[in-house]
């Protein structure tokens, strides 16, 4: 079946929650600050450690902790210590307590022991090392962060871990980054004595204020991380503050364009082009308060994000209209949210408008081609069991899955189902596999009675005579087959089931089939073809679009689906911000609330998933002339 460097954060690009926010959101104040902390368990019961000497305690405490009895050894190295009292070898049994404290996963006690050892005693640097590491490792055990980080900051200026300086500058970010609450970075800030991570908790307040939308309070943090000054944190929020500023900034009439206007696919991108500046009124002799804004991302991802940053910081525009490449949307709507900025995508990349709220899309998907051709077929053709022949590609895959579950949703069946890669030309075998007549071994009773009465029927037998290849009779237990591919493929596919002896079956597609030419492309099922689409240049209702008629005459060609898309997106921009919503909020708002909008082949409604609903209509062929299928007509 189908179904089948710093680590304290990179800098702050994250700006989805910024530009068409209110200026001020909830305060962190609003937000819980409460940690699950770890009590302190019961001590075990202490062990009945005999009246041995010290070296003999010390020795069996060895052997407990070998033996992984750790509260045992723990009790039997105090015991030794306190033998030892006053003696060098006090502190090698207390250190080796401390060790055993912290492998029984006694967190609390190995991190006041270790406080207690460090203080007051001269340590070689390995053993000052150990300790400082078991302090903070229990600290953060039994969770105690804000603890942890004054160790972490104190450890950077003992003499005995010059060594180990950089790892705790990391730890120490770590936790400030990662782990503080609220009122506890607030602490951080307001503490001298914390240093250079004053300014981190000040950035890391400011993140948190942009995470609920309170631009006033996350300014007011970023500014206190740049007074600090000279460190990493205070240069990345300066940046921030600049962003929040140069994003606030809004041309409201000035919208902008994300295209691969250069590259393989420099054409379509220009079509779409074209589509665009008709709808903002910019083409010819329209007059026109709006300015349109080019990016050309030249089908490069990395293009594409850097052009919307562009788009928004220099141009300042109110939305962004992009991108059509299904690798290139990712990029385009990611950066467009991150920013604030609305954006209103052409392509057809599934789930775009997950990316965020402020990403909508307007452009004709699998999800709604795939469901008006299976209610059109299921409901008005009757029809109920289906194959899919399909593409091992993006493409092909997406269609069939979508295909395949709508069918059953609707209670219908697919009776087979068989794949091809992308760059197939004879489909002898794939079709030949889908009908059952490939393995000749599975139906091998059957071909040996069907060939006795071939050999039968054979008044005149040579030497060279051989049985025909289409002995055994095709198996069609299917109403329809669905090929979400060109019309090129679908052809080929309609030659090799003609071939093969397969008659009355309809075949089903996309708008891929909605070209000149689909008439002999289709052969023998010319008259069974169904596919959909948003629009037929035959039907009367194409022509009386004044958007239709407008085009023709400046541009000597009638328009297809990617001058429509441009043009619906843009004029939708374009009425909105004549009717007031100047501001990317305002506009995104609207934008999310649209009802019935008198697009160029009728109304346009915004679904609660972001998506441009458009009329959709199924076709077929009369005369070898493409036309739209009513019930009355013979697909």
């Amino acid at each position: 079946m189908i179904k089948q460097i710093w680590p304290f954060g990179i800098l702050l690009m994250s700006l989805a929650f910024i530009v068409g926010c209110a200026s001020s959101g909830p305060s962190l104040k609003t937000r819980s600050t409460q940690r699950q902390t770890l009590e302190r368990p019961a001590p075990p019961p202490k062990t009945n450690v005999p009246k041995l000497s010290p070296d003999q305690l010390f020795q069996s405490a060895r052997k407990f902790f070998e033996n992984k009895d750790f509260n045992k050894a723990y009790d039997y190295f105090l015991a030794a210590a306190d033998g030892w009292k006053g003696q060098t070898k006090e502190l090698e049994a207390l250190v080796w307590a401390n060790r055993s404290l912290y492998r029984a996963n006694r967190y609390h006690d190995s991190a006041d022991l270790s406080e207690k050892l460090l203080t007051g005693r001269k340590w070689s640097e390995g053993m000052a090392s150990e300790l400082v590491s078991t302090q903070v490792k229990s600290l953060e055990a039994i969770n105690d962060q804000m603890a942890a980080l004054k160790v972490a900051v104190a450890a950077q200026t003992n003499p005995l871990l010059v060594k180990e300086i950089d790892g705790y500058k990391l730890k120490a970010a770590e936790i400030v980054e990662n782990k503080l609450l609220i009122e506890e970075l607030e602490k951080v800030g307001s503490d001298a004595s914390f240093g250079i991570y004053r300014a981190a908790a000040y950035f890391r307040l400011g993140e948190m204020a942009l995470d609920i939308r309170n631009q006033d309070e996350a300014r007011k943090y970023f500014a206190k991380s740049v007074a600090i000054g000279s460190t990493d944190w205070s240069a990345r929020a300066e940046d921030i503050l600049n962003q929040l500023e140069s994003v606030r900034r809004v041309e409201p009439r000035t919208v902008g364009v994300v295209l691969p206007l250069t590259g393989r696919n420099a054409a379509v991108a220009q079509k779409t082009l074209r589509g665009v500046q008709m709808g903002l009124g910019l083409y010819n002799n329209y007059p026109s308060s709006f300015k349109l804004a080019v990016v050309d991302s030249e089908g490069n991802a990395d293009n594409a994000r850097r052009g919307v940053e562009k788009l928004v910081k220099e141009d300042n525009v109110i939305a962004v209209i992009g991108s059509l490449l299904s690798k290139n949307a990712p990029a385009v709507a990611a950066k467009t949210n991150e920013l604030g900025v609305p954006s209103l995508a052409l392509s057809q990349r599934s789930g775009i408008t997950e990316v965020g709220a402020n990403v909508f899309r307007n452009s004709l998907t699998s999800e709604m081609q795939v469901r008006f051709l299976v209610k059109t077929a299921m409901e008005d053709l009757g029809l109920r069991k289906f194959a899919v022949v399909y593409p091992n590609d993006l493409y092909g895959v997406e269609y069939a899955n979508i295909f395949w579950d709508e069918v059953l949703a609707r209670g219908g069946t697919i009776q087979a189902a068989q794949s091809y890669t992308d760059k197939e030309t004879d489909f002898r075998d794939v079709v030949q596999r889908l009908i059952g007549t490939y393995y000749v071994e599975a139906r091998s009773e059957e071909y040996r009675l069907k060939l006795r009465d071939w050999s039968n029927s054979m008044t005149k037998k040579t030497a060279r005579t051989t049985p025909p290849e289409d002995l055994l009779p095709p198996i069609v237990d299917f109403d329809a087959i669905f090929v979400p591919d060109s019309s090129k493929a679908m052809g080929q596919i309609s030659a090799m089931l003609s071939y093969n002896g397969v008659k009355g079956v309809k075949l089903l597609g996309t708008n891929l089939w909605n070209v000149p030419g689909i008439a002999k492309r289709a052969g023998n099922f010319s008259t069974n073809l169904l596919f959909v689409d948003s629009f037929v240049a035959t039907d009367p209702a194409f022509a009386k679009s004044s958007f239709v008629r407008d085009y023709k005459a400046i541009f000597g060609e009638e328009p297809g689906i990617f001058e429509i898309q441009g043009y619906d997106a843009a004029l939708i921009l374009r009425q909105l911000i004549s009717e007031g919503f100047t501001s990317r909020e305002t506009l995104a708002r609207a934008l999310s609330q649209l009802q019935s909008f008198p697009g160029s082949m009728g109304p346009l409604t915004i679904t609660p998933e972001r998506e441009v609903m458009r009329p959709l209509v199924a076709l077929t062929l009369e005369k070898d002339v493409i036309v739209p299928y009513h019930k009355s007509s013979k697909p």
